[in-house]
Formats: structure tokens, C-alpha cells, sequence
């Protein structure tokens, strides 16, 4: 299994014949990835959402960050300045190791998996995944079942539009559908 940081280093040689990259400042990189948890109503429950802090903490080897709600919203009973949900931004060898442990990992151990959607990377080449049970990842997989919780995953990269950075992820090789 060849890891991550070593296939971004190859990818420029790939991928420069079809872009027509000249340096390899050119082809894209990954510039860091967020992780990010909504708790939703569970801030009722402190010990929930300290459990949803402890498992992100676990699972991304960083601990998470709290995220206030910008807005007062009379309808959702929230103020500002509550807490809506944690987020992480991972960078470097952390950043590289929750990929590997991601696409090697945490995604082929997902029920019924046929692959990850090409459509999610949007027009600036970044990639969001959402993850709907947190247990697929091996650190949190022996915890109690009644306490599951999603994430959303956000790949950041330097690609310059969605055609270079499809061709960039595969050639990393993410699982996409066929």
C-alpha cells in the first residue's frame, strides 16, 4: 500500500502530459483537510457532546475546536455564541495520516460501499465528503453503538478547477464510483 504523500509526489509526472504543467508548483496539492461535527440536540446533554469531543480527538490524533452559532435562531431555541458543533483542521503528517487511515481504512469498512461521488468536488477543486457513522474508523470501533454520530470531511487542495483536481484524486487513488 503506497501512501498518500508519496503518490502526491508522483503526481505532477502523471498528470503534466494532460494539462500541459511545465513546474511542478503547478500540480495540485493537498493544502489541509476539516473535519467537522454538528451536535445538534445533544447540547442538552453534556455528556454526549463531550463523548462526540473525546471520539473526534481520537479519530484525528487533534483536539477539536468549538463552534458557535453565528445567529440567534428562535426556531432551532439557539443564541449566539451556543455551541452547534466541533471542528478540526488538520495539517502536514496528521493531515496525511487521517487520509491513509480514510480511503485505506475507514471507507472500504463502510456498509455497502461502492464508492465515494465524483460530484462532490466543487468548482475550485475541493472535496466534501460526508461520513454518517463515526464507527467505521478502527480507533472508535469497540465504543458503544447508541452514542453514533456523522461527519462532514473537507479536502482542501491548491487544484485550479474540478477537471485537474478529479484527475488529481484519482491518480492519489481515491475510490470513486465507476
Amino acid at each position: 500500500m503506497e501512501l498518500l504523500q508519496d503518490k502526491q509526489k508522483k503526481s505532477f509526472a502523471a498528470l503534466k502530459g494532460d494539462f500541459g504543467w511545465t513546474n511542478t508548483m503547478q500540480a495540485p496539492q493537498i493544502k489541509k483537510v476539516i473535519v467537522s461535527v454538528g451536535v445538534g440536540k445533544m447540547t442538552k446533554d453534556k455528556g454526549r457532546v463531550e463523548l462526540v469531543a473525546d471520539r473526534l480527538a481520537k479519530i484525528t490524533g487533534q483536539k477539536p475546536v468549538q463552534r458557535g452559532a453565528k445567529k440567534a435562531i428562535s426556531t432551532y431555541k439557539t443564541r449566539v455564541g451556543d455551541l452547534v458543533g466541533y471542528q478540526i483542521t488538520l495539517r502536514g503528517q496528521r493531515m496525511f495520516d487521517f487520509l491513509n487511515r480514510l480511503v485505506h481504512v475507514a471507507l472500504p469498512r463502510t456498509k455497502d460501499f461502492k464508492g465515494i461521488t465524483a460530484a462532490a468536488i466543487d468548482d475550485v477543486g475541493n472535496y466534501t465528503l460526508g461520513i454518517k457513522e463515526h464507527t467505521v474508523f478502527p480507533e472508535t470501533a469497540d465504543e458503544d453503538i447508541k452514542d453514533v454520530f456523522g461527519m462532514a470531511v473537507t479536502i482542501v487542495t491548491s487544484a485550479k478547477d474540478k477537471k485537474s483536481a478529479k484527475a488529481f484524486f484519482d491518480q492519489l487513488g481515491f475510490p470513486f464510483k465507476k
